[in-house]
């Protein structure tokens, strides 16, 4: 079987099991989110925190709790990475640097799992497990908590309730990503993915000396680093080390566990604000730039240049030959396309144009599908503008979803739309320009210019993946990393709320003959239109000093 049939086959197949889990996953989110009975272990909960999960709350007192909640858990962790040496399980390592401690809290409380370190080389079992595993769970119940009270003001009028965020958040873990994890990390185990607490062990000689390998709770923490849009490896190979990921199986597997509930969350949109062929089109609208982007990937990744190429098939170098190029390129897309940091290959070694294609992947807003969700509220976010464009064009007031989209959302959602290309390029900006940041490169020109661009990018996107050659591990970037993360998260989440908030106190605007039909293809077509445009202006000449300028040159 050549290369090209096995990576289109394994598309095929990812594609096959996203749309037997899409209703029944969508639907049962949807019931869990609109559900008024409480279980036993979320009463235990409840009452631990002092929350009463029946008061419903506004917009301001949501985002406080979003915030509150978010903070704690950043000086939780790390207060536990400078506790390191001194808790047991510690595997003699040391505390970690103040500078790294910031960087990782803030990275795992904003879902986007930059890692400046080694993990087998710094963080303990207790570290691993009571910290980050902890915060890959609760960070992505944040992102879907705020996408349902999104959905709720859509859904509900004359009110400016959208629900209660500790009863969001403890039931996105409780009943959907803890569930999915137990089962997930058996599927792993199966596969091969280790799953115990043991030591460091040498296991053999390397280069004239002995080689060392830790343990660990792999397999569980590897499951939810990919279903809640995560990323963080246990090890710093990440999902290329056969610990985490030991056969195309898992791999495949490990892909469809970070589509599959962004994708679904669509069916659960559909579904809350009682109209399903709206969550169609948002879906539609998804899955076309994804697929798009994945067959771009693997087309510039297959093209030969040479006999080197030739010979490998195509682009190997930085993928692991039990994967092959077609699964790495399916993985690479997913991972940039949604706000999960995880890799099975070496970024930096893709085509020009295939990082190129990974960097637009995360500018545009990862949405298609996008994080855990982040995505569905970034996704409908850029429905308002496309609707607003649209009413533009035949000078109508724009509506969607039967709300009107006056000035006051506009703002909103350009506020939205604005912040992570300003954190971004003005970042990368300050770090070309003095000479410390500068000094981490290791390539030069075009491609070192990428390094930069593309560690903001990831950071403030909440993605978390690198483009390697680059070292981060200074105080410059694991500061700027750092705030770029934690701004490029919850800032948006204000005008999200916020945005929720003005749409659940409106009165419902009944449907006409001129209103534009937001469940029908053109429409889709008109937002994948306005996402490309909108990115594309922001970004391209960004993009045109680096990936453009090496993938043209070569």
């Amino acid at each position: 079987m050549s290369p090209i049939l096995a990576g289109v086959l394994q598309l095929l197949a990812l594609i096959a099991a996203l749309a037997l889990a899409y209703r029944p996953l969508g639907d049962y989110m949807a019931r869990v989110y609109s559900s008024e009975k409480h279980y036993k272990p979320e009463k235990w909960i409840y009452k631990a925190i002092g929350a009463n999960p029946a008061a419903e709350m506004r917009w301001p007192a949501y985002l406080r709790a979003v915030l509150a909640f978010s903070a704690v858990s950043v000086l939780f962790l790390y207060g536990l990475q400078r506790a390191q040496g001194i808790l047991p399980g510690s595997l003699g390592f040391s505390a970690i640097d103040p500078d790294q401690a910031f960087n990782t809290a803030a990275s795992f409380v904003a879902n986007t799992n930059w890692q400046s370190y080694y993990g087998e080389q710094a963080m303990g079992h207790v570290v691993q497990t009571g910290g980050l595993a902890v915060q890959n769970f609760v960070s992505a119940a944040v992102g879907m908590a705020v996408a349902v009270a999104l959905v709720r003001g859509f859904a509900r009028s004359r009110t400016g309730e959208l629900g209660n965020f500790w009863a969001d958040m403890v039931r996105g873990v409780v009943r959907i990503l803890l569930p999915i994890s137990v089962i997930g990390a058996i599927v792993l185990v199966a596969c091969g993915a280790i799953q115990n607490f043991s030591g460091i062990h040498e296991v053999g000689q390397f280069m004239g000396g002995s080689q060392q390998w830790n343990g660990g709770a792999v397999a569980s923490q590897e499951v939810i680093k990919e279903l809640g849009t995560n990323g963080g490896g246990y090890f710093n190979a990440n999902s290329a080390h056969p610990f985490e990921n030991p056969t195309p199986f898992s791999n495949l597997f490990e892909i469809f566990l970070i589509l599959v509930i962004p994708f679904a969350l669509t069916r659960t949109f559909g579904r809350m604000v009682g109209n399903l062929r709206q969550g169609y089109a948002i879906l539609a609208t998804m899955a076309t730039i994804w697929i798009g982007f994945t067959a771009l990937m693997m087309w510039t990744e297959f093209a030969h240049h040479g006999p080197a190429f030739d010979i490998a098939g195509g682009a190997m170098e930085g993928k692991e030959t039990r994967y092959g190029i077609g699964a790495s390129a399916i993985f690479s897309v997913a991972t940039t396309l949604t706000s999960t940091g995880a890799v099975n290959s070496f970024h930096s070694s893709y085509t020009g144009l295939g990082g190129g294609i990974q960097l637009l992947g995360m500018q545009l807003g990862e949405i298609a599908p996008g994080g855990v969700g982040s995505g569905l509220y970034g996704m409908l976010i850029m429905a308002i503008i496309a609707v607003f464009i649209a009413g533009l064009m035949v000078g109508r007031t724009p509506e969607y979803l039967g709300k009107k989209i006056g000035t006051q959302q506009i703002k909103f959602a350009a506020c939205y739309i604005l912040i992570t290309p300003a954190l971004v390029l003005g970042f990368t900006a300050a770090a070309m320009a003095l000479d410390t940041p500068a000094n981490s490169m290791t390539n030069t020109g075009a491609h070192g210019f990428s390094e930069i661009l593309y560690a903001y990018t990831s950071g403030a996107n909440n993605n978390g993946s690198a483009f390697a050659g680059l070292n981060a591990d200074t105080q410059w970037f694991n500061s700027t990393i750092g705030i770029a993360m934690l701004l490029g998260r919850f800032l948006p989440m204000v005008f999200v709320l916020a945005l929720a908030g003005s749409l659940a106190e409106q009165k419902p605007v009944p449907e006409t003959a001129g209103t534009l039909r937001t469940d029908k293809p053109l429409y889709t077509g008109l937002l994948v239109g306005t996402i490309l445009i909108v990115t594309g202006l922001t970004y391209f000449p960004a993009l045109a000093l680096g990936p453009l300028a090496e993938g043209l040159a070569s």
